[in-house]
């Protein structure tokens, strides 16, 4: 008997995937748990094995086709049986509730491999992903593992033309999300200085990391500014007591914005640890869903790719974001004498709805004397 193998629900509310390349064909026989075919979500490129053993009478799309949770992959039987595809109008899409869950042992058989990005750069240097143990979290490829690997290979030839590249699914749903804040969010930018003397000998003698140390500037002013963590509907302005604060990290696969859930509850060497973790989990891609949405405020720490001054976009929903840009020795006037200092260009953009310039303005100021003062 033909078995149909459809999209599982891959949790944390994930309900589409594209299909990046399928590792079996029609006619080939397959073993139970056997990976079958690669798709990406907005998380990770995962493999999906095969329920149970037999022959591939059909696979359901061609690589980068999007498929809903409950849309059928593949079809699993003997090799005898004459499988036909049924006729869609017959055959309502059922509701993801309806899906048949994916055992215990085939879901433990799902892992992550590499990101888009570095699936391209392997593809680029000749490199052979089924040859590779990776060293990232869960076995995941890195960037690193696909460069130790090269290093003894030739270069692959450059290309003699410019072929189109179809954009991930990661990267449509970035373009998505900056495309929709853009167009519905009034945003307003104010740009300033901050002198980082004090927050930098704190970096140093606590060995706490700069985003740590950011945010514990960031909170009072939140605590005086209820605005600025705050979610907005377009109608509604809901002050956010609680403070979770989103984390742009720039990652191989684009950018990702883990949120630190109640920032104002943990101690200093918590938040270092807990931004550890989600830089990483960012990095390779091994957040759930949870972790990735519920911010009140945002801040993107462009200094350390070495970037300066800034106009952030604001997530949507929320109220406003702060860039950090990179500290760079600076004369400056302290007691009517030249000296110089670090300075740390800071930028914040707020939605202009709700928030007008001079709050704005104030709030940047209040950020900006917190750093100038800081104390750890």
């Amino acid at each position: 008997m033909a078995n149909e193998l459809k999209l599982p629900d891959l949790g944390d509310g994930l309900t589409e995937a594209e299909v990046v390349s399928w590792l079996v064909a029609v006619g080939d026989t397959v073993t139970a748990n056997q990976p079958l075919v690669e798709v990406e979500t907005d998380k990770a490129v995962v493999e999906i094995p095969s329920i149970w053993a037999g022959t591939v009478l059909h696979t359901g799309a061609a690589a980068g086709s999007l498929l809903r949770v409950g849309d059928l992959l593949a079809v699993i039987g003997d090799a005898s049986e004459n499988w036909a595809a049924p006729v869609p109008a017959q055959q309502p899409q059922p509701a993801p509730s309806q899906n048949r869950p994916l055992p215990q042992a085939a879901v433990g058989a799902m892992r992550v491999k590499a990101v888009p990005l570095v699936r391209k750069l392997a593809k680029e240097l000749g490199v052979d992903l089924d040859s590779i143990v990776g060293s990232g979290e869960s076995g995941q490829i890195t960037r690193n593992d696909i460069q130790a690997a090269a290093a003894g290979q030739s270069a692959a030839p450059s290309p003699t033309t410019n072929e189109p590249e179809p954009l991930s699914k990661l990267r449509r749903t970035i373009a998505e999300h900056m495309t929709r804040s853009w167009e519905d969010i009034p945003h307003v930018t104010v740009w300033g200085p901050a002198e980082a003397t004090r927050l930098l000998q704190a970096r140093k003698s606590t060995g706490l990391s700069l985003d740590t140390l950011l945010i514990q500037a960031v909170l009072p002013a939140l605590e005086a500014f209820p605005v600025f963590s705050a979610n907005f509907d377009g109608e509604r302005l809901v002050p956010q007591t609680v403070y979770n604060i989103g984390i742009a990290v720039n990652t191989d696969a684009g950018l990702m914005v883990p949120v630190l859930s109640d920032a104002a509850s943990k101690s200093p060497e918590g938040l270092n640890k807990e931004i550890e973790r989600l830089v990483d989990g960012a990095k390779n891609r091994t957040l759930n869903t949870s972790e990735l949405k519920g911010q009140s405020f945002t801040i993107t720490n462009i200094g350390a790719v070495g970037g300066g001054y800034g106009t952030p976009i604001i997530p949507h929903g929320t109220t406003a974001i702060l860039s950090v840009g990179r500290a760079k020795d600076e004369v400056v006037a302290r007691y009517g004498q030249p000296v110089v200092a670090p300075m740390i260009p800071l930028a914040l953009s707020f939605d202009h709805r709700v928030i007008d310039g001079a709050i704005g303005t104030a709030f940047l100021n209040r950020i900006t004397d917190n750093i100038e003062l800081f104390r750890s």
